[in-house]
C-alpha cells in the first residue's frame, strides 16, 4: 500500500522565537560529510599521482563503465550537437541568451581612488586563470548546469575553461549527449568524462599529459563532490559545498494551493533528502496544499523519491501568526530558493535578507529560475545563504588593488607608518620606509 503524502506540521502561532530556535525547528536532512571525507581519501591520493589509466579504473569502479578516453573528443561533442533535437536546441539557446543577459550587468568596472594627491589605488577585477566546472550526472541530466557554470565564467573572461561530467553506460562512456551539445553551443571543447570526487581531484591536482590543474572548481554535485571540495579547498577555490536542494514558500491566503503544491513537488523531485517548506499564516491554505500534494504526487513520474523527500524531517508546513513572523522564519531558514506568494510579494520582499534567490509572485516559480529566468541556479544550500551568494560573474573574478604613490605622497605618510609599525613591534616594517628616505638624502 502506498503511504499517503503528508508534510509534518510545525505550529509557531503565539510564539516569537530567536533565529537559532527557528532553525532548530526546521532541520535539514543529515549529510554525513565526515564519513564521505574518509571515503574519498584513497580517491584523492590516487588522483594526486594518477595517469589516465588510473582515472579510467576509477570510472569503471564508480560509474560502471570504462570510457575509451577521459577527455571527450571534439568530434563527439560536435556529433552530440548535430543529433540534438531541434526543440531542445531552441530551448537551450533561449536559456543561454537569457542567462547571458542576466549576467552581463554583473561585470564591475575598474575603479581609481585618489587617497591623497599623488597617492592612488586602482581596483581591478581580474579573472582566475583556469576553472574546472562540474556538471552532475546522477538521477537527472543537467544541461542547465552547464549553462549556469559556463556563462558567468565566459563573461568574466576566464582564459581557460574545462567541464567534467560523469561517463554514462547508455552512451558508451561519454557524458550525456545533451550535456555535450550544450558545451558545443557555448564553445567549450575541453570536456572530461569523469565524475564524483575524482573529477574535483583531477581539476585540483592536474594529470600530466591530460589535464592541467585549475585554480577553481564550481558546480553542484553529490556528497562526495561536496567532500572533495572541502578537502581540497585552499589548493583550489570553490563556489560552495552544495548540499541537497531546498525550497521555502512563504504564502498567504491569496496563494493557489495547487501551484504551491506543484512548486514543493518540483524540488522534492531532485532527491529523497531534498527539502520542501511551506510557511503560511493560512490554515486553510495549509490544508488545501496537503490535499493537492496527494493528488499531484500520485500523478508524477518520480513519485517514490518525492514521497520520501516530503515525508522527511527536512520538509514541513509551518503555521505562523502573520507575515512578519513568516519573514522571520524564512530569514532564519535561509533557503536556497525562496518563493514569495503573497498579496504583495514586492512589499514582502523588502524584509528578506537571507536566501539564495527570491522568486516573487505566482508567475515567478523556482522552475523558471532553474532554466531560463536569467538568474543563476547554482545557489548556497544548507542555510549558507545567510553568508554566501549564488554563482555569478564575480565568482570568477579576483579583486586586486594596484597601489601607486609618488615621492611627495610617500613622504607625507612615512612617519605615521613608522609609528604604527613600531607600535606593533614590527620595526623592520618601519625600516623599509626609512630606507627610502636615506636614498632621498
Amino acid at each position: 500500500m502506498v503511504k499517503p503524502v503528508s508534510l509534518r506540521l510545525v505550529d509557531l502561532r503565539g510564539q516569537r522565537l530567536s533565529k537559532a530556535e527557528y532553525k532548530h525547528l526546521l532541520p535539514r536532512a543529515e549529510m554525513d560529510i565526515d564519513t564521505a571525507l574518509k571515503a574519498i581519501e584513497p580517491i584523492l591520493a590516487t588522483v594526486s599521482r594518477a595517469n589516465e589509466n588510473d582515472l579510467l579504473d576509477l570510472a569503471e569502479k564508480f560509474d560502471g563503465i570504462r570510457p575509451n578516453a577521459i577527455q571527450v573528443s571534439r568530434d563527439d561533442i560536435d556529433n552530440a550537437l548535430k543529433t540534438l533535437s531541434p526543440e531542445i536546441r531552441t530551448a537551450l539557446e533561449t536559456a543561454i541568451a537569457r542567462v547571458r543577459i542576466g549576467h552581463l550587468d554583473q561585470v564591475r568596472s575598474e575603479i581609481k581612488t585618489m587617497v591623497i594627491d599623488g597617492g592612488e589605488i586602482t581596483h581591478k577585477q581580474i579573472p582566475v586563470d583556469r576553472v574546472g566546472l562540474y556538471v552532475p550526472g546522477g538521477r537527472a541530466v543537467y544541461p542547465s548546469s552547464v549553462i549556469m557554470n559556463v556563462i558567468p565564467a565566459l563573461i568574466a573572461k576566464v582564459p581557460s575553461i574545462a567541464v567534467a561530467s560523469p561517463p554514462q553506460k547508455e552512451f558508451g562512456g561519454l557524458p550525456h549527449p545533451t550535456i555535450l551539445a550544450t558545451c558545443a553551443l557555448l564553445g567549450i571543447y575541453e570536456v572530461y568524462a569523469i565524475g564524483g570526487a575524482q573529477a574535483v581531484a583531477m581539476f585540483a591536482y592536474g594529470v600530466k599529459g591530460l589535464c592541467e590543474p585549475t585554480d577553481m572548481v564550481t558546480g553542484p554535485g553529490n556528497i562526495y563532490v561536496a567532500a572533495a571540495k572541502r578537502a581540497l579547498r585552499g589548493l583550489i577555490g570553490i563556489d560552495s559545498e552544495a548540499g541537497p536542494t531546498e525550497v521555502a514558500v512563504l504564502a498567504d491566503e491569496s496563494a493557489l494551493a495547487g501551484e504551491v503544491a506543484a512548486d514543493l513537488i518540483s524540488q522534492a523531485e531532485h532527491d529523497v533528502i531534498a527539502a520542501a517548506i511551506l510557511v503560511t499564516n493560512s490554515m486553510k491554505l495549509a490544508d488545501q496544499v496537503q490535499i493537492e500534494l496527494e493528488k499531484r504526487v500520485s500523478l508524477t513520474k518520480h513519485q517514490e523519491r518525492i514521497r520520501e523527500a516530503l515525508a522527511g524531517i527536512q520538509s514541513a508546513i509551518v503555521i505562523v501568526d502573520d507575515e512578519e513572523q513568516g519573514i522571520d522564519v524564512v530569514n532564519a531558514y535561509a533557503a536556497e530558493h525562496l518563493e514569495l506568494i503573497t498579496a504583495d510579494p514586492v512589499k514582502t520582499s523588502l524584509g528578506i535578507r537571507n536566501a539564495g534567490a527570491v522568486f516573487l509572485g505566482r508567475f515567478s516559480p523556482v522552475s523558471l529560475g532553474d532554466y531560463a529566468a536569467g538568474s543563476n541556479h547554482v545557489l548556497p544550500t544548507g542555510g549558507c545563504a545567510c553568508h554566501s551568494s549564488g554563482l555569478s560573474v564575480q565568482s570568477f573574478l579576483k579583486g586586486v588593488s594596484f597601489i601607486n604613490y609618488s615621492q611627495s605622497a610617500f613622504e607625507e605618510i612615512a612617519d605615521r607608518v613608522i609609528t604604527l609599525a613600531n607600535s606593533e613591534d614590527l620595526p623592520a616594517h618601519g625600516e623599509a620606509m626609512s630606507a627610502r628616505r636615506e636614498e632621498l638624502k
